[in-house]
């Protein structure tokens, strides 16, 4: 059985930085492109970051460009997602997931920038 876990929400200004954690069991994570979406409330889910098993291929949305980076640690099937000068508008619920579509995701960790 898939299994991700997400942690490291939590509230912050603009401009802040958090950083997300995704461990993984139930699946070789080792050879598996993963992905973080996100979900703003009342908005659908959102495509965020993709990266690629070896972490040669890493890919993100326009919206995160330059703010957000992805990366991972196989040994330890756990996935990250470090966000920097954050905006209210990066509020969501983030989730790890498998596929880009979210479609198998964790229970998700909410981020909040506020002032």
């Amino acid at each position: 059985e898939v299994q991700l876990v997400e942690s490291g929400g939590g509230l912050v200004q603009p401009g802040g930085s958090l950083s997300l954690s995704c461990t993984a069991s139930g699946f070789r994570f080792s050879t598996t492109i993963m992905y973080w979406v996100r979900q703003a409330p009342g908005k659908g889910l959102e495509w965020v970051a993709s990266i690629g098993w070896s972490s040669i291929y890493k890919s993100y949305a326009d919206a995160v460009k330059g703010r957000f980076t992805i990366s991972r640690d196989n040994a330890k099937s756990t996935l990250y997602l470090q966000l920097s000068s954050l905006k209210t508008e990066d509020t969501a619920m983030y989730y790890c997931a498998t596929d880009s579509s979210g479609a198998v995701r964790g229970q998700g960790t909410q981020v909040t920038v506020s002032s």
